[in-house]
């Protein structure tokens, strides 16, 4: 599972981060947020409290200031993975999948596709793939892909068998482990 933060929908990521599950990854999205260091931190600590993952969203300078584990490329940066891999082989890359064509980007551990179904947030003006599509998408890639967009309680069961390697989200995971 990966918990995807968001300015606005997640303003105290951190108290989300540290009520997952054991192992749960966290991907900072702070995009360009003046406090993106202090909670870069907070997160930091929750997720190693909780034996999880952090990646940085694109920002490979914050990742290191932090001690993430990685860092997690919009569709648009998926070429700098090579460049990053080069620079720390130890992190953990993923990227965004919004187009067949992403599949085929080197030099990362894992993709997230998106949006899978009906979304909010940034994925709100992009059609919904369907599980059909990310079904199709899981046969031809080379990596793990996680599905995110849309996915709540209720369509969550529909992601068995399709390949998937685990769930992403940022409203429905808040609403299942955040304070509120």
């Amino acid at each position: 599972m990966l918990f995807f933060t968001d300015p606005d929908r997640t303003p105290r990521p951190w108290e989300t981060a540290a009520r997952l599950p054991i192992g749960a990854g966290v991907v900072f999205r702070h995009f360009g947020r003046a406090d993106g260091r202090e909670t870069g931190l907070r997160l930091r600590d929750a997720t190693r409290d909780r034996g999880g993952l952090l990646l940085i969203g694109l920002d490979a300078e914050l990742g290191e200031t932090v001690g993430a584990d990685g860092v997690h490329l919009p569709e648009r940066a998926l070429g700098q993975a090579a460049a990053i891999r080069s620079a720390r082989p130890d992190w953990r890359i993923t990227g965004a999948a919004h187009a067949r064509t992403a599949l085929d980007a080197a030099d990362l551990d894992a993709l997230v596709v998106s949006p899978v179904f009906p979304a909010g947030g940034a994925s709100a003006d992009r059609p919904a793939l369907g599980l059909p599509t990310l079904t199709d998408w899981t046969g031809m890639a080379r990596r793990p892909l996680y599905a995110l967009g849309g996915i709540h309680g209720g369509n969550a069961r529909g992601l068995i068998g399709s390949g998937a390697c685990g769930i992403a989200g940022v409203s429905a995971i808040r609403a299942a482990f955040g304070p509120d």
